[in-house]
């Protein structure tokens, strides 16, 4: 198989991998634990049930290879989760933290009246994703095509008694982010 043959079956068995364990453990017969874990030996034993093997190896290699991190083993490296992005009740138990004073929210232009009038809101996750850096930003926004980046008061909303946490792959969780914390910070051109 060439490598980008392996790399686009990587990439592919990330997405799927996200949709079963953000969202959709019952596609294939999972069921995530209060803290979003299941054990490793029972999520590729459905996968390859319904026509998906995955070596314990690819497995490691999309894990580690995942350039947002999107996926995290336990320490004994016997169970795994999402880090974040859930559309199912999961408790992932990150504790409050002091954010930086700017973090940045990546979306697309048509978002942006919806964002002036109620901010930013969950949607159908658990919390608002942002990001430490304006770089991260822009490619989360890029998936829609042409980006927009959002700059957010962190600073001032913790200050206001707004709650922060941040996930294992670095990805900073609020509840909502009011109107009058967020500044358009720029519409990119693709």
């Amino acid at each position: 198989m060439s490598e980008s043959t392996t790399d686009k079956r990587m990439v592919k068995t990330s997405k799927f991998l996200s949709l079963v364990l953000r969202h959709d453990p019952d596609r294939i017969g999972l069921t995530l634990d209060p803290a979003g874990w299941v054990e490793v030996s029972d999520l590729l034993a459905a996968l390859a049930a319904r026509g998906r093997p995955l070596t314990r190896e690819q497995l490691d290699f999309v894990v580690e290879q995942n350039d947002k991190r999107r996926f995290a083993f336990d320490p004994t490296g016997t169970r795994i989760r999402a880090s974040q992005g859930h559309s199912v009740q999961v408790d992932l138990g990150y504790e409050d933290a002091e954010p930086p004073a700017r973090l940045f929210h990546g979306t697309h232009p048509q978002a942006l009246d919806p964002i002036r009038r109620e901010g930013l809101r969950p949607m159908n996750r658990h919390a608002v994703h942002l990001s430490a850096d304006m770089e991260t930003a822009t490619r989360v926004g890029a998936r829609r095509g042409r980006p927009v980046v959002l700059t957010v008061d962190a600073a001032r909303m913790a200050a206001d008694g707004h709650r922060f946490r941040v996930s294992a792959n670095g990805v900073w969780l609020t509840d909502a982010v009011p109107p009058e914390y967020v500044t358009i910070d720029s519409i990119l051109s693709k």
